[in-house]
């Protein structure tokens, strides 16, 4: 722990002139002084040291005191640096997460499009010996497939907002959704060119 040494020197300093001060009279007979007895003057200097001790005991104690307080202060600001820390970490990795559920519900929606134009022109390509069950598979599939588009866009706008608010969960139940409509649009479109 760093302490004030600086007041602590001063303190000593006065002690020690202060104990010169007393020898001086002990040691410096004249004529006065051969008329008070050294139990006197011991009386004297040990009257001089007590204030200086108390002097040096509470420069110790606003010391340490003024330490302490700078240390709590120093770990209340390394604890709130953490926690800042702990949190953009959190954020950060919620927002990645939610960037590769965005990737993947494009994925799908692009999927869905595709297939939909695919089962399109395979439609309009064989449309003349198309039987009714396969007409009607195409059709159910094209609705599976726009379906799954849909989805694919309302779940891209669920992800965006649960980005922005950090209680709700990053995949949301239209992402599900949009993959089963692709799969049942793609094999119901698979399924039209058997018929």
């Amino acid at each position: 722990m760093p302490m004030n040494f600086a007041g602590l020197f001063r303190a000593f300093e006065a002690m020690m002139a202060v104990r010169e001060v007393a020898k001086r009279f002990t040691a410096a007979p004249d004529s006065t002084a051969q008329a008070t007895s050294p139990a006197a003057v011991q009386n004297l200097a040990g009257q001089l040291e007590a204030p200086l001790t108390n002097v040096v005991v509470a420069a110790l104690k606003e010391a340490f005191n003024r330490d302490h307080a700078r240390l709590e202060l120093e770990r209340a600001q390394l604890e709130e640096e953490r926690r800042r820390a702990e949190q953009a970490l959190r954020l950060e990795l919620r927002r990645q997460a939610a960037d590769r559920e965005l990737g993947r519900l494009r994925l799908l929606a692009g999927a869905a499009l595709v297939g939909w134009i695919a089962s399109v022109g395979m439609f309009a390509g064989g449309i003349g010996g198309a039987s009714l069950a396969a007409r009607v598979l195409v059709a159910a599939g094209w609705l599976f497939l726009l379906g799954a588009l849909g989805m694919a866009f309302t779940a891209q706008g669920q992800v965006s907002a649960a980005t922005a608010d950090g209680d709700r969960a990053v995949t949301p139940p239209a992402a599900q959704l949009s993959l089963w409509l692709l799969m049942a649009g793609l094999a119901a479109s698979a399924f039209s060119l058997l018929l």
